[in-house]
């Protein structure tokens, strides 16, 4: 009397482990990048929403910077219209933490600095920290402390 046995080998499951191991050295990078990009992305719109509340301050007032605090002129004082800009917290950013520097609030420019938080999950992201300076009424968009060697393409600038 013959008996069927029904179920896998060793050798068929040992083949399915390492297809299943090979699938993940590829998927689980990809996945950690999307998680790097998506919070690049939310310190770029935050980045963008301080230099709108910069852009809306400066229309009501003579100088990027609060008034006869440091970048504006010490001669340079005037009765503030409106809330200047709000900088979120550790709260607000758990990954990028951003600072308006304030000796960088002048009356013709300004630098926003985006930079990522150690010990989070976002510091051995590639692309590094984000800086938005305006100038004479340009504004520049860098990338700086990326990475050694790695690429700054598809960075979100």
């Amino acid at each position: 009397m013959r008996r069927n046995h029904s179920g896998f080998t060793l050798l068929e499951l040992m083949i399915v482990l390492v297809v299943v191991a090979i699938l993940a050295t590829f998927a689980i990078p990809s996945y950690i990048e999307q998680i790097h990009k998506s919070r690049r992305a939310d310190a770029l719109r935050t980045l963008g929403q301080l230099q709108l509340g910069l852009e809306r301050w400066r229309a009501e007032n003579p100088c990027y910077g609060r008034s006869g605090g440091a970048g504006c002129p010490s001669t340079l004082t005037f009765t503030e219209s409106g809330a200047y800009p709000a900088v979120p917290t550790a709260t607000d950013s758990q990954f990028y933490s951003l600072a308006i520097p304030a000796a960088s609030a002048t009356p013709t420019g300004y630098v926003i600095t985006a930079t990522r938080r150690t010990g989070s999950g976002q510091a051995t992201d590639r692309c590094g920290d984000y800086t938005f300076t305006m100038a004479g009424g340009v504004l520049s968009k860098t990338i700086s402390n990326n990475a050694s060697g790695s690429t700054t393409s598809n960075c979100s600038l």
